[in-house]
């Protein structure tokens, strides 16, 4: 009877272990990824959620945050902004998490944000860059990406080693693209430079001849491209095949010149590019120990080389949402805004640090990132001084 007792006690003792177990491991804090992993833009989607497991994994390895390991749920808002909608709402109300990180493109965030006033949610933005996310009066908005404004800006030194004259401009037909038209044509025009032709596509458009032979009809030296990597490579090859003589130079941060490289081919000679991470030189960021350690992980996952100019956003969003996780001292959404504001970190890219824009009393937060510029030639990338 007693050795029975004691098999029972046992019994029950490794099953009570197992549910507590069982338990333990559900009490994750869970943050949201409103990512494109299909669709137009996946390919930087899919980028970014690499970059953004990498942080997981690392933070909870160093024992997670507030004693409890961070669980990404990571939707695909299948490069849309409807879906990017449906998929903020999906996160919010049924995987109840407090805080989320999203929505790649321009559009896509905008319209999501309303959902971030419904609900009172806060979102960090990891690679929107359209001016008019943060001065929108959107106080549940954090970005860490620069805006086109920031870009421009950043730019401006360059214009006259670059002896741009005339610019024409090909731009996707969407927040970002026309928002980076507006903002670089107006600082080029402060620094003298003629602006020539506008042209706008569809992010899915294929055939880019109608739009690229207006711009042939123009005297312009300088042609500037803001889209997705894989329809610049569209660009940049039937750019060649028109036989246009133009300086191209991208803006937006989305153009993984490897992959430029590998698919566009000589096509992406010649070309200049600004971006927010160089994984060619990490010793030239301002967390050089990091970045290194970054670019290392990436190999060893076996990750494109390539998405690393992408994949740094997600790694740097979701460190700084556990900054102020840890900050706030709880996961919940409010406590996490507030500690947006007075959270502070070193990311791959430089110091991350809001400060105030849009309307008052409604302000979003914005970082200040580092701009980086590069050249492809002879299918090799260099950053340019």
């Amino acid at each position: 009877m007693t050795m029975t007792w004691m098999r029972a006690a046992l019994v029950a003792a490794s099953v009570s272990c197992a549910i507590a177990g069982t338990a333990t491991h559900a009490q994750t804090i869970k943050i949201g990824v409103n990512e494109p992993l299909t669709g137009a833009v996946a390919a930087s989607g899919n980028f970014v959620v690499n970059g953004a497991r990498i942080a997981a994994d690392e933070i909870n390895a160093k024992g997670g945050v507030l004693s409890s390991k961070i669980e990404l749920v990571i939707e695909d808002n299948k490069s849309n902004p409807t879906e990017a909608v449906a998929v903020a709402e999906k996160l919010i109300v049924r995987d109840k998490v407090p805080v989320m990180m999203g929505a790649w493109s321009s559009t896509y965030t905008l319209a999501v944000m309303p959902k971030l006033m419904e609900y009172k949610v806060p979102m960090l933005v990891e690679t929107s860059s359209s001016d008019k996310i943060t001065v929108s009066g959107n106080p549940y908005v954090f970005r860490i990406a620069p805006t086109s404004g920031m870009e421009a800006t950043a730019f401006a030194d360059r214009v006259g080693n670059l002896k741009i004259r005339k610019a024409d401009f090909l731009v996707v037909n969407n927040d970002w693209g026309k928002g980076a038209a507006d903002v670089f044509s107006k600082m080029l025009k402060d620094k003298g430079v003629a602006i020539g032709v506008v042209e706008t596509m569809d992010a899915s458009a294929q055939d880019l001849n109608a739009q690229l032979a207006k711009i042939r009809s123009s005297d312009a030296d300088t042609l500037f491209v803001t889209t997705a990597v894989e329809q610049l490579t569209l660009v940049l090859k039937q750019v060649q095949a028109l036989g246009l003589k133009r300086q191209i130079i991208t803006t937006g941060g989305s153009q993984s010149p490897d992959q430029l490289i590998e698919q566009a081919g000589a096509a992406a000679n010649g070309s200049y590019h600004l971006l927010f991470f160089p994984p060619w030189a990490p010793e030239a960021t301002p967390n050089a120990a990091a970045s290194k350690a970054f670019v290392a992980e990436w190999r060893k996952r076996g990750y494109t080389f390539a998405g690393l100019t992408e994949g740094f956003r997600g790694y740097d969003g979701i460190q700084t949402i556990v900054a102020a996780i840890r900050k706030a001292g709880k996961a919940e959404p409010e406590a996490i805004r507030t500690a947006l504001w007075e959270t502070q970190l070193t990311g791959l890219n430089g110091k991350i640090a809001f400060t105030k824009a849009g309307p008052a009393g409604k302000e979003s937060g914005q970082s200040t990132a580092a701009v980086y510029v590069v050249k492809i030639d002879n299918g090799k990338v260099n950053l340019v001084k």
